[in-house]
């Protein structure tokens, strides 16, 4: 572990004109960034690709051998190539690279090897030389591939900072992570609505209350005036309540019963703004109502919770 956190301490001091250039190029890059290696450098040159697609940069792995036997067709006048080889003198690299010069790419080498057919063939030089690799025989990729995961990462992190690149942005990349959905997500995408909002007037009965509030099985009901507008909420808690207070429930009605001034969140909304409200104020369900108050939409927590946000 200290053989791979000494080996990324190494870079930093190599973080300069070359890495800056580097970054240039990628910001500036009309086409896609194409990664490209072969053995352990392809594997890191898939994570790399894949960070910066993540962090809004197109980009795509292509592996070195079968760029040899066709696959160098998905490179474009438009692209930057990123070359990921420790030794820099790989066949598959001394292969493609007429056809690299002919379409007139930039080439962005990270290499181990400062004295390589790599180094002298290309355009920007990212130096991920270490002093060794933490297998015991100094052979197999260790220390090296983590070094070179590392500048990749620092390499999309600077082009994300570049780009300005915000949380919004991000999550629009990440549709369906933890972080999209609670930027992205809106309660208008889950709330119920039309018939299926539990609602009655201000004059219901106690029993048509009760009735309205067992049949959309949302445990609450709304409560309207006469115009349609949202003056109160009756829930389950209030059921209770209203049983150890009043010895007849029949003459009761629905404004009597309600909890006024309910909490609401405005359509349009985000999904995880309604469960902030619903967390603070332990509560498990949600009106929904347009700028004049009139009830839209009602959500249960468990319609949240089903979503991934908490």
């Amino acid at each position: 572990m200290q053989i791979e956190a000494d080996a990324i301490s190494s870079l930093i001091d190599k973080i300069g004109d070359q890495f800056e250039t580097a970054v240039d190029l990628i910001y500036n890059c009309k086409g896609r960034v194409v990664v490209s290696g072969v053995g352990k450098s392809g594997v890191i040159g898939k994570k790399i690709s894949a960070t910066l697609c993540s962090t809004g940069t197109p980009a795509v792995f292509l592996h070195a051998t079968d760029g040899l036997h066709g696959d160098l067709g998905v490179v474009k006048s438009k692209d930057v190539i990123i070359w990921i080889s420790k030794s820099g003198n790989s066949e598959e690299f001394n292969g493609s690279i007429p056809l690299l010069k002919r379409i007139g790419l930039p080439i962005i080498a990270m290499t181990g090897n400062m004295n390589s057919q790599l180094v002298k063939k290309s355009d920007v030089v990212l130096d991920v030389t270490v002093k060794e690799e933490a297998c015991p025989n100094d052979l197999a990729p260790t220390a090296s591939t983590t070094a070179t995961l590392a500048l990749g990462d620092a390499l999309a992190i600077a082009v994300l900072n570049k780009r300005n690149l915000s949380r919004e942005d991000f999550a629009y990349l990440h549709p369906g992570g933890s972080l999209g959905k609670q930027l992205l997500l809106k309660i208008d995408d889950l709330m119920y609505t039309g018939k299926y909002i539990p609602v009655v007037e201000e004059s219901a009965s106690f029993r048509e209350s009760i009735l309205e509030m067992n049949t959309k099985r949302f445990g609450s009901t709304c409560v309207v005036d006469g115009s349609g507008k949202l003056t109160g909420i009756i829930t389950d808690g209030d059921l209770k309540r209203l049983l150890e207070k009043w010895d007849n429930l029949d003459k009761l009605t629905a404004k009597q019963a309600m909890s006024p001034n309910p909490k609401t969140i405005s359509v349009g909304s985000l999904a995880a703004k309604a469960m902030h409200i619903m967390k603070s104020y332990n509560i498990m369900q949600i009106i929904v109502v347009d700028n004049e108050n009139y009830p839209v939409g009602m959500v249960h927590l468990h319609d949240l919770l089903n979503e991934g946000l908490s």
